[in-house]
């Protein structure tokens, strides 16, 4: 048919509960019987992502094929529910806005009842999208405050593991993982009787031990972690580091902009307090 309007849609969910997985199918189900209604839309496909945080686009891996696909002159239009449903993120909107508005497809926000292609539409964009940017903040701000609470009862937050203990997720806490224990007491050793970090991790290869990874090559930084790491006398400190925003999700060093908290005795120690002391 001629002049026909190439027609996508795009959903995400943004949790994994079940009843957003029921609205994420009555969404796709609501689009088809949409495009059917309009004989002048052809609908090229339903793009929809699962589960996955609104606040960035990079791992929206359908949300990047339709953006691709759109490039690549296949689509006319893509309808979504809401600016918040395509991303939260103002940056984001408007790249792919002007991104696609150069390629001249459309985007067409149902709630908002905008159409990226209209004279206003950018316009409206702007502030619209700035204030769905606006909702992940408190949102972010929760959870970091629900991590605060738990790091001040004494729960490990974000641990990843560390040479000489094992952990348990379920019950959140860590034992002594004795063949690694020995590699962690050797360090400690060698660094207090005046050997270098260098000479320590060329040792520890020559020797044949394992890092925490699994490689038996060792590097200087690798050692230094160890010998800094509180855990080794049973303390915990958490909050080393910190989400600077709930947009670029970016980390830093907690060099004092947030609280931080030390628990002594956390759990049973590899190295006694005065070893470490000398060792720091």
């Amino acid at each position: 048919m001629e002049n026909q309007l190439r027609v996508a849609a795009y959903w995400r969910v943004s949790t994994d509960s079940e009843e957003q997985k029921t609205s994420y199918q009555s969404q796709v189900l609501h689009y088809k019987q949409l495009v059917e209604t309009k004989p002048e839309w052809d609908l090229v496909d339903i793009y929809a992502d699962e589960a996955i945080s609104g606040t960035q686009t990079n791992k929206r891996m359908d949300f990047q094929r339709m953006i691709n696909d759109a490039v690549d002159g296949k689509i006319d239009m893509i309808i979504t529910k809401s600016i918040s449903r395509f991303t939260r993120n103002t940056l984001d909107t408007l790249k792919y806005v002007r991104l696609l508005k150069e390629k001249n497809v459309a985007i067409m926000f149902e709630k908002e009842n905008i159409n990226t292609l209209t004279m206003n539409g950018e316009m409206l964009l702007v502030i619209l999208s700035s204030l769905a940017q606006q909702e992940s903040e408190p949102i972010s701000a929760n959870v970091t405050l629900g991590l605060e609470m738990k790091m001040k009862r004494g729960e490990m937050v974000g641990y990843n593991g560390c040479l000489g203990y094992d952990y348990d997720p379920e019950t959140k806490s860590i034992s002594i993982n004795e063949e690694e224990a020995e590699i962690v007491r050797y360090i400690f050793n060698r660094y207090v009787e005046g050997a270098g970090c260098f000479v320590i991790a060329k040792e520890l290869s020559k020797l044949g031990y394992k890092t925490r990874k699994g490689s038996t090559r060792w590097h200087e930084s690798t050692v230094r972690g160890i010998i800094k790491n509180e855990k080794y006398k049973g303390a915990l400190l958490q909050g080393k580091t910190f989400t600077v925003d709930p947009i670029t999700h970016r980390r830093l060093d907690n060099m004092g902009e947030r609280e931080q908290f030390y628990i002594k005795n956390n759990h049973e120690p590899i190295i006694s307090d005065e070893m470490f002391e000398r060792a720091q």
